[in-house]
């Protein structure tokens, strides 16, 4: 039998998008260890945001879409904050993403910190996180 979608569930799926921000470099203090926070370490951010997109895909005004230019400085802001761990670091962010832009509805973001001290030859060690708007 065939799903039958009304007319406003199916403009709602058909106009959501996602917008990534990917490979956001940045040196920044991070780590159990006192020395990590000491010396601090290179970082990897990827973050993916689902938004409805299919205002800003008629308008082609910026003011109608998730800008990516704040997105990039949300995380630069937030990996700037000392932290013990990685997955605190994930939570302040799409926190902080939501708080900034009603638009998104689901937030992912991932921290990847390179070359961590852990002793071997690890090139990154990473978390993901994901949340969705509380309605």
């Amino acid at each position: 039998m065939p799903i039958i979608l009304k007319a406003p569930i199916l403009a709602y799926f058909c106009s959501m998008g996602k917008i990534k921000v990917e490979n956001i470099r940045v040196f920044a203090n991070h780590g159990c260890l006192k020395e990590e926070t000491a010396i601090g370490s290179d970082y990897r951010v990827d973050l993916v945001i689902k938004a409805n997109l299919q205002t800003s895909a008629v308008s082609d005004e910026l003011n109608d879409t998730v800008d990516y230019v704040l997105l990039n400085k949300v995380v630069r802001e937030e990996m700037a904050i000392p932290s013990k761990l990685l997955e605190t670091v994930a939570k302040r962010i799409l926190d902080r993403v939501f708080e900034e832009e009603s638009l998104i509805t689901k937030a992912t973001v991932t921290v990847s910190k390179i070359n961590p001290p852990i002793g071997g030859d690890v090139e990154m060690v990473r978390i993901k996180m994901s949340q969705k708007r509380k309605k």
